[in-house]
């Protein structure tokens, strides 16, 4: 009975995450606030008010609605060519929260199987493939992949492909990191006395226990890819017009800082936003998944 009342009082593995998560108000907020951009980016659809890549002639560069010309028509504002701000904002989160999600997980799934082949297999496969990472490293991640874009042509597909290539070498040297250190530990020792196959440790006995760290810095590398998107966008590299993505967006409003500064400034705000709410919740995660590394309050 006393070991029940024990058993029983530990929380569940969901609460206790939550409750690590939760603890950070900053993260919590960012949550919250996050949820809001991307429920709004997955109804755009639905709740824009006019189609993103309508021209409203009538109506160039009209001011948002808390300026002293502006009226409740156009919410946000139109830009240069009479499109509704509001509803090119939210098109363009699907794109732009999009082609983040996508590069991700292209670049996680690939890296994750580098990473372990390169764990596992240290003295064989391990040297090639982490001396491919390195020299793929030496390029910072917009640069390696506006080389990709320049050989595979602008466009949201190879958008993604370059994001997630530029991705990969940090998920490969992380996975391999974190392999090794559980490779070493006694249940996997204990496993493979058992008669357990490589692809049964790589899969059911490391790769559980190395997915806090990669949880976390997916979660940051989805900020990144964001701000690679817009990066490439501004650049005319990534998405093209008219196709409504913050990056592009910003691109076109750039002659219109001083006439319309509108334009500019609500694209810029919804990146920084959006890419700050994801790192506070980088942040905690971290706290949740690590608890050596929970900040002291």
């Amino acid at each position: 009975m006393a070991t029940d009342t024990i058993v029983a009082s530990y929380p569940s593995p969901a609460r206790e995450f939550w409750l690590g998560f939760s603890a950070n108000r900053g993260a919590l907020a960012a949550l919250v606030v996050f949820s809001v951009i991307a429920l709004a980016a997955l109804l755009s659809p639905l709740i824009a008010p006019y189609d993103p890549v309508e021209q409203y002639r009538a109506h160039m560069l009209q001011p948002p609605v808390w300026h002293a010309s502006g009226n409740w028509q156009f919410i946000l504002g139109t830009d240069e060519l009479g499109r509704d701000i509001l509803s090119r904002l939210l098109h363009g989160g699907r794109i732009s929260l999009g082609i983040g999600l996508a590069s991700v997980f292209l670049s996680l799934l690939p890296g994750v199987l580098l990473g372990l082949l390169a764990a596992f297999y240290e003295h064989s496969l391990s040297p090639a493939i982490m001396r491919v990472m390195d020299i793929m490293l030496a390029l910072p991640g917009l640069l390696l992949a506006i080389c990709v874009i320049t050989v595979l042509g602008p466009g949201l597909v190879n958008t993604v492909i370059a994001i997630a290539i530029g991705a990969l070498p940090g998920y490969t040297r992380l996975t391999r990191a974190a392999a090794l250190a559980e490779i070493r530990r006694d249940y996997v020792t204990a496993s493979r006395v058992a008669g357990a196959g490589t692809l049964r440790l790589m899969f059911s006995c490391v790769l559980p226990n190395c997915m806090a760290p990669l949880i976390v810095n997916a979660t940051l590398s989805f900020s990144s890819a964001i701000l690679e998107t817009a990066g490439l966008g501004f650049l005319g590299l990534g998405v093209q017009a008219p196709t409504p993505e913050w990056g592009t967006m910003l691109s076109a409003a750039r002659d219109y800082i001083v006439r319309a500064p509108w334009v500019v400034s609500l694209p810029g705000l919804t990146i920084l936003v959006s890419v700050l709410s994801i790192n506070l919740m980088g942040d905690g995660l971290r706290d949740a998944l690590d608890p050596k590394l929970k900040r002291v309050s």
